[in-house]
């Protein structure tokens, strides 16, 4: 562990009591770790099962009883992903903030949460004119596409921050 230095508010949360704890307790960092990713497979899960019916896999699930089904599950994993994610940032602030692989997955996030809000917005609105059996709109497969992109860089880009 290197000594903190950088902006006084990385240095200060990196040596809040949370983040102490995070690096001294022998199992905390690995508990959530274990959460975080645990969070991140039902999340990406199932944003990849809505994609790949997007997609025109099982076209006779409708669209939109999937989404009912998947999009809670996708709210509850952000709801232990986004509280796992700061407590691993917390532990080591002032060295995560210069991680590029962060950076990029930080960015990766915000785009797949935007494409998914574009979704909502436009081609989910006309959902029942193709909820089953019918190829989903153009907007609503290249959102799918995209949203598969993403998240693989999300997670390749987690992967990766270990390493630089």
């Amino acid at each position: 562990m290197h000594p903190p230095s950088g902006p006084a508010w990385l240095v200060w949360l990196e040596t809040s009591s949370v983040a102490v704890a995070m690096r001294q307790w022998t199992w905390l960092y690995p508990a959530v770790e274990i959460a975080h990713i645990v969070g991140f497979v039902t999340l990406v899960g199932a944003a990849l099962m809505f994609d790949a019916r997007l997609l025109g896999r099982s076209r006779p699930l409708p669209v939109s009883a999937l989404e009912r089904h998947l999009l809670p599950w996708a709210r509850w994993s952000v709801a232990l992903v986004a509280p796992t994610g700061a407590l691993m940032f917390a532990a080591h602030a002032t060295e995560m903030a210069a991680n590029p692989a962060l950076r990029l997955k930080l960015v990766l996030l915000v785009a797949a949460f935007l494409n998914a809000g574009v979704f909502h917005r436009w081609p989910f609105r006309t959902v029942s004119d193709w909820d089953t059996e019918i190829h989903a709109p153009m907007a609503a497969r290249v959102t799918g596409v995209l949203s598969i992109a993403l998240w693989i860089g999300v997670i390749a880009c987690g992967r990766l921050i270990a390493y630089f």
